[in-house]
């Protein structure tokens, strides 16, 4: 385990007024020598967190005959309502962290909704055979994301976690970053740590 991470996250945690929320642990990671102009340095990359986000992440499933998961399903029908409703279709986008779909709903969900969700780097990912564990992961899954900037930021965990395992999320998005990097680690410029009210501290890697 990361000390230096571990200390960093101490005291985050001792320096933070308390708050009437619990706050969420953020991972900055500024990037160098990496051109975001050039479109194969574009990427949305799904990390499992291994000790879960501190509150699930919300998964939508479209399809017409997945049933018995923990999970909202919409089908057909229900795209074709949002196809009539907007604002709904464009509220889904919003609350969704993850939308997967079965092959033959792919062309409908992404003519729906691919005007809201696109720009949010949520397109649906398809349905594999056995859901219910697919489904679980997501659930404590991240999404990051590199766009229209060298810098990525996503949550690590949430406040009344403990601090190993807010250590040990953060050291799997690194690793999972670092891997789709063209020079791996080499490519981060700073790593910051954060709570959502307070001050970056920055890791020394």
């Amino acid at each position: 385990m990361n000390e230096k991470i571990l200390e960093i996250v101490k005291e985050l945690r001792e320096k933070s007024k308390k708050r009437k929320f619990s706050q969420t642990f953020d991972l900055v990671v500024n990037l160098k020598e990496f051109d975001v102009k050039k479109p194969e340095n574009k990427f949305v990359e799904d990390v499992i967190l291994p000790n879960g986000r501190g509150e699930l992440a919300t998964v939508i499933v479209f399809s017409d005959s997945v049933k018995g998961v923990d999970c909202e399903i919409l089908g057909s029908t229900d795209i074709e309502r949002l196809a009539k409703n907007k604002r709904e279709a464009k509220n889904l986008a919003k609350r969704a962290d993850f939308l997967l779909a079965e092959p033959k709903l792919m062309p409908s969900v992404g003519k729906v909704l691919g005007q809201f969700i696109g720009p949010k780097g949520k397109l649906p990912k398809v349905i594999t055979s056995d859901i219910k564990p697919q489904i679980e992961n997501y659930k404590k899954s991240v999404r990051v994301r590199v766009k229209d900037a060298p810098v990525i930021q996503c949550s690590v965990g949430k406040e009344d976690m403990k601090d190993e395992k807010i250590v040990e999320n953060i050291e799997a998005v690194l690793s999972a970053l670092g891997a789709k990097m063209p020079k791996g680690k080499n490519n981060f410029k700073d790593v910051f740590v954060k709570l959502t009210m307070s001050k970056p501290i920055k890791v020394e890697m």
